[in-house]
């Protein structure tokens, strides 16, 4: 293997393991991360060519982190010399969505929008129905997921990082002033301290870190949920959901919450041949132990319930499914992010569909908490809670 230790050893390459192992190798610290498979595979979260960046939160405080977290992906697309975010603005609507709140918290926090009636909305995008106002904020965007971990690992170990695949760490033990871990596989590696990124891994994994019961104690609750997304075809051929129109693509995001049903749209790009919306059902696929017993299977129901939705929703959208995907979905309670640390061990989840729009910030929040330079917002912080 030809690595027996390293001041920070990172569990999981996905974007917050990635993103936290450039920031760190920056600062010259020696850093090693394991990924159980390989960076940006399938089974995780963290794969693919669509992940929304959006903007509108209720809660100001991650409104104001999305306005910190923009900067960070301008420094990695520079970086890396590649595009990561393809514009495309962003369309909210739905009653449980709020759109009229939304768009006084994004005047609060200086982020363009328009809050458009449901006549205006539809006359800017017939190939959508609206049921409510509606909230427009041309700076939304298609994260290329795939395409930010390994420009992330590039980076990183242009720095110095090291990146082993396929070594899949199954436990964590004390040893002196360090750790040890041990792979499933008999492997060892031993660190200063640790971080893990696990994604839907880590409620599998958290009994097998060698931490305080009290600590483990407040680690919230986690709910792997096995989403299902779908690739619908564009009625209209010259549509790719990639073709700039008006500095953006010809499709927008879309996010649209209701009484009965809530879901997320957005141009599938590369995933979707550039033919297609990928649409999905937010929290709608089935709830797993751990991404462990994950096993890729639709689920008719809520493959109907999608079909129906685009039927009312999406006109411009062939309702029948070209293509269609299953992914993870790590949730706690009260859907907040969560970092927080305990002697040497950094846990770290993104939590809820939302990591990916924040991957710049996260690695530094990280790195912060490793080294000491400063806390992390107590909202992140472990606080026990139980669904």
């Amino acid at each position: 293997m030809g690595v027996e230790s390293a001041k920070v050893v990172i569990v999981g390459a996905g974007l917050a393991g990635a993103s936290a192992a450039w920031r760190l190798a920056q600062q010259g610290i020696e850093t090693l991360v394991l990924e159980r498979t390989q960076p940006a595979n399938a089974s995780g979260s963290s794969h693919g060519s669509a992940r929304i960046f959006r903007y509108p939160y209720l809660d100001r405080f991650y409104t104001h982190l999305v306005v910190e977290s923009r900067r960070g992906w301008d420094e990695l697309e520079t970086a890396g010399g590649t595009r990561l975010i393809t514009p495309a603005g962003s369309l909210d609507s739905g009653a449980v969505r709020n759109p009229r709140r939304l768009a006084e918290i994004l005047g609060a926090e200086d982020v363009e929008h328009e809050l458009l009636s449901v006549d205006e909305a539809s006359r800017r995008w017939p190939q959508l129905t609206f049921d409510t106002e509606v909230l427009w904020h041309p700076g939304a965007g298609v994260i290329d997921a795939e395409t930010t971990v390994r420009t992330l690992l590039r980076l990183a170990a242009d720095a110095g990082a090291q990146v082993i695949s396929d070594w899949e760490v199954a436990s964590v033990s004390r040893s002196g002033a360090g750790y040890v871990l041990t792979g499933a596989d008999g492997r060892t590696v031993s660190a200063e301290k640790v971080v893990v990124t696990a994604g839907g891994w880590l409620p599998a994994l958290l009994g097998q870190l060698d931490l305080p019961a009290d600590f483990v104690d407040r680690v919230p609750e986690f709910q792997v949920r096995q989403e299902n997304a779908y690739h619908f075809p564009y009625r209209d051929s010259a549509d790719t959901g990639e073709i700039p129109a008006g500095g953006h693509t010809s499709w927008p995001t879309f996010i649209y919450k209701g009484a009965d049903i809530k879901t997320y749209g957005l141009p599938g790009g590369r995933d979707a041949g550039f033919r297609g919306q990928k649409v999905a059902e937010y929290n709608g696929g089935k709830v797993l132990p751990s991404a462990l017993d994950q096993d890729g299977q639709i689920d008719p129901a809520n493959r109907k319930r999608v079909i129906e939705f685009v039927k009312r929703f999406a006109p411009g959208l062939v309702p029948e499914p070209y293509a269609e995907t299953t992914c993870l979905f790590t949730n706690v309670p009260n859907e907040d992010i969560l970092i927080d640390s305990c002697e040497g061990v950094t846990i770290v989840s993104p939590c809820s569909g939302q990591g990916a729009k924040f991957t710049p910030l996260l690695g530094e929040f990280i790195t912060d908490l490793v080294t000491g330079a400063r806390g992390v917002p107590d909202q992140f912080r472990a606080r026990g809670q139980r669904f």
